[in-house]
């Protein structure tokens, strides 16, 4: 019923505006505009990488255990400091001193660190770029920091996520989504604050502005990060995230710059991984990029099936 008077709503407001002859006549519905054949080629080869990517990197995600200074036992009996969902009941602990981690193995443990048979080893976090992984029946473990957190991220690659996955679920595709925008390159001076799940506030330094056109209303995104010869990346939400959208924001990436502008394609706007798993730590819409307009395109999110209200 609702949706209804709101159907009904929009028709009069849109009849209003034509009476007053302030709406040109075939703006009030925005027919959507169809995509050509190659189009939706490299936009299904686009979403088969995302979708894979969740599936290897995200979906298996069994765990992420903030470390304590000193000594963390961890296995899967309830006594440990660090408890994993299976397992050896003592495989060993961790070690935090400062940000730097070590871990000691049992031999029940039966795990080897970076692909060797070694008891003992200072782990290299992601931040590195190469993350020294450990590897124990099906669980895969290595170290994340995230501002003043060191933790442990653990990955199940039986985890039923994977199976019970059910894909990425977009609007329909809609090239009035797809847009040209303006580039406003930053003095590299000025940061904004980007708040994460966690509930910490990091200063990202500003790559700069994009200023584009959605239904006749000019809008901005500042770029959190990306090189404008290379592609820049946005967290932004918009008025889709009340029903149909992820609360926290979608990402988008772009291609290069060129001569001034960028190429915004909406219906490639894409779920943080935390609207799969909550072992993930994402960075959520900084004020600056909650848009005011409503963009249906691009990557929806099943409130009912997360149990998000």
């Amino acid at each position: 019923m609702r949706s209804n008077a709101r159907a009904t709503n929009r028709i009069s407001y849109a009849a209003i505006l034509l009476a007053c002859g302030l709406l040109a006549v075939g703006t009030a519905a925005w027919p959507v505009a169809a995509p050509d054949a190659a189009y939706v080629q490299s936009f299904e080869k686009w979403k088969a990488e995302q979708t894979d990517d969740l599936k290897q990197n995200w979906l298996p995600l069994a765990g992420l255990h903030w470390l304590k200074p000193g000594a963390n036992t961890f296995g899967a009996a309830a006594d440990n400091a660090v408890v994993f969902p299976k397992g050896p009941a003592h495989a060993g602990e961790f070690d935090l001193a400062g940000k730097a981690v070590s871990v000691k193995l049992l031999p029940e443990a039966h795990a080897t660190i970076a692909g060797k048979n070694t008891p003992s080893a200072i782990l290299d976090p992601d931040i590195s770029g190469h993350a020294t992984e450990i590897e124990m029946g099906s669980l895969r473990f290595h170290v994340i920091v995230r501002g003043e957190r060191v933790g442990i991220r653990l990955k199940d690659l039986q985890s039923p996520a994977v199976a019970k996955f059910k894909g990425m679920i977009f609007y329909p595709l809609d090239m009035n989504y797809r847009v040209t925008a303006k580039w406003e390159q930053s003095d590299g001076k000025r940061t904004i604050d980007v708040p994460n799940v966690l509930g910490d506030v990091t200063p990202v330094p500003v790559a700069g502005t994009v200023v584009f056109t959605i239904h006749g209303q000019e809008q901005r995104l500042t770029a959190l990060g990306g090189d404008p010869s290379k592609g820049l990346s946005f967290v932004f939400n918009d008025l889709t995230a009340k029903t149909d959208t992820y609360p926290g924001g979608r990402f988008l990436d772009t291609d290069p710059v060129v001569n001034g502008t960028v190429v915004l394609d909406f219906n490639r706007a894409y779920n943080p991984p935390c609207a799969v798993t909550p072992y993930a730590t994402c960075p959520l819409a900084p004020k600056e990029n909650r848009l005011q307009v409503a963009i249906p395109a691009g990557e929806k999110f099943d409130k009912a099936a997360h149990g998000h209200h």
